[in-house]
């Protein structure tokens, strides 16, 4: 029997610190805002000058992973936990391609454990083959979970890394990832909740439509309590959102931003459908590229969800036109807009889920300036104060009216977003591919942002823990502090 999951707040949560576990998003909630924190850096300096000399400010440590982070990571417990590949081998006897999530104290930075593990198979892993570990991991008490690439779900000891129990995807329910499993465990009372990653192969078709898309594990043991396999064969190409759970009005769920484009609200205790959201659509006028689905995680405020399609930032032209969305999840049944159109005007659409939406083409289109409203996206929001924050891959970063997805502002980053826009001490930090770390002020109006460069190529979303930010490069993790 699984033990009844308990109620929630709805207030925006903060990572490590005040909390019973840390994982992407800070909370069970995946909002990227951290309402305790304060204080934090705003200048720091790694660089290297004409006479190759390093300046350092504001670094309280540094600590060198492989070549890639894509997962980001997360603080608990005085540790600091992250997933990387093993190009920068800690140990010599590990050799080749592999997954790695590795420990480091919270204090210094000192490297304590890393655990390695095997990539899938060369028919599955493919283009992948060198990122790693891509799974944020979650932690809480004495133990870290995490999904390697291959589909293991892996418990493991804070202290030591020493394996407690591994369930294996690919092995108990013939799942077949696309490329690979990305998931960041969601864990609820006694319950696991998991994305498996199941999409398609080299074909590319479903390799296995009967296989779950969507499991639950017991977290002391590892034993399956259910699954679903909803969407079948009807997955576009992969999976890598992660779960989000709901309270919405004592209507508890668990809910799938999924590889067809649609939302999925479960039931948490049996995997039964609640209700679907379709937000996929046929490419319509002007739209090249892929048709989207969810990379981003969903994130829930109340009885309010927030999410935007995309598509992987490196399977080819992202769609144009990009579509982001406020749902109702109080609702039961299909809750898709009848009509077929993202408009809560239209009298088709009166009984969906659909709260407001933001996107599509710009009619007339402009003489200047972008065709469209927004773009394809795989970041996760930050909501707070009535406003919401959200990125796209482009390199556009929004700010809207949580109430009704007004625009009040956009900035241009000049370069590729693949994190998230992250929320502390009233001010919106994102980093983006060209090594920069942008830091906004929370206002509807728009002002420019401070701009730290740290010369690295970013592509993972920062972190507050402790009065400490840490952003991950591709080498290495920073710890950054102002100094006392």
């Amino acid at each position: 029997m699984v033990s009844a999951v308990p109620t929630a707040p709805t207030e925006a949560q903060a990572p490590a610190g005040g909390l019973a576990q840390a994982t992407f998003g800070g909370s069970i909630y995946r909002n990227l805002v951290n309402l305790v924190d304060k204080n934090v850096p705003t200048e720091w300096e790694v660089e290297e000058d004409k006479d190759k000399n390093i300046k350092v400010k504001n670094i309280k440590w540094a600590a060198t992973i492989g070549t890639r982070s894509y997962g980001g990571p997360v603080v608990f417990g005085g540790r600091v936990f992250i997933g990387t590949n093993n190009d920068v081998p800690r140990d010599p006897k590990i050799k080749g391609p592999k997954a790695v999530l590795m420990c480091f104290a919270e204090k210094d930075g000192k490297f304590l454990w890393q655990n390695a593990h095997d990539q899938p198979p060369a028919n599955v892993i493919r283009l992948a083959l060198g990122d790693g570990l891509c799974s944020t991991p979650t932690v809480e008490g004495d133990f870290v979970y995490y999904c390697t690439p291959g589909c293991e779900v892996i418990c493991a000891n804070v202290h030591d890394g020493k394996i407690q129990w591994r369930y294996d995807m690919m092995k108990e329910l013939n799942v077949f990832p696309c490329y690979l499993c990305t998931c960041s465990p969601l864990i609820v009372g006694e319950v696991i909740y998991l994305c498996t990653g199941n999409g398609t192969d080299e074909t590319p078709k479903v390799a296995s439509p009967e296989a779950p898309s969507f499991v639950a594990l017991n977290k002391k043991d590892g034993k399956l309590l259910w699954k679903n396999n909803l969407p079948g064969a009807n997955i576009i190409e992969g999976q890598w959102s992660n779960p989000v759970y709901a309270d919405a009005g004592g209507k508890l769920q668990v809910i799938f931003a999924a590889g067809d484009g649609w939302v999925y609200g479960l039931q948490p205790k049996t995997g039964e459908l609640i209700w679907k959201f379709q937000a996929s659509l046929k490419p319509g006028k002007g739209d090249a590229g892929a048709k989207p689905y969810f990379v981003g995680t969903p994130v829930v405020v109340g009885d309010r969800l927030f999410v935007g399609l995309g598509v992987g930032p490196d399977l080819g032209t992202p769609p144009k036109i990009g579509h982001f969305f406020c749902l109702n999840v109080a609702k039961s049944g299909d809750v898709s807009c009848k009509s077929g159109k993202f408009d809560n005007k239209d009298p088709l659409n009166k009984d969906s889920a659909l709260v407001w939406h933001f996107g599509g083409l710009v009619e007339p289109p402009p003489a200047k300036g972008r065709s469209v409203r927004f773009g394809s996206t795989i970041s996760t929001a930050a909501v707070n104060d009535g406003l919401v924050y959200i990125s796209e891959i482009d390199g556009y970063l929004y700010c809207l009216d949580a109430n009704t997805g007004q625009r009040y502002w956009e900035h241009d980053c000049k370069a590729g977003v693949w994190g998230s826009p992250y929320w502390v001490d009233g001010k919106i930090y994102l980093c983006t591919q060209d090594g920069v770390c942008l830091i906004f002020p929370h206002q509807k109006t728009y002002a420019k942002p401070r701009v730290v460069d740290l010369q690295e190529t970013l592509e993972s979303t920062p972190l507050v823990a402790n009065g400490v930010l840490y952003i991950a490069t591709k080498k290495k993790v920073y710890a950054i502090a102002a100094a006392k």
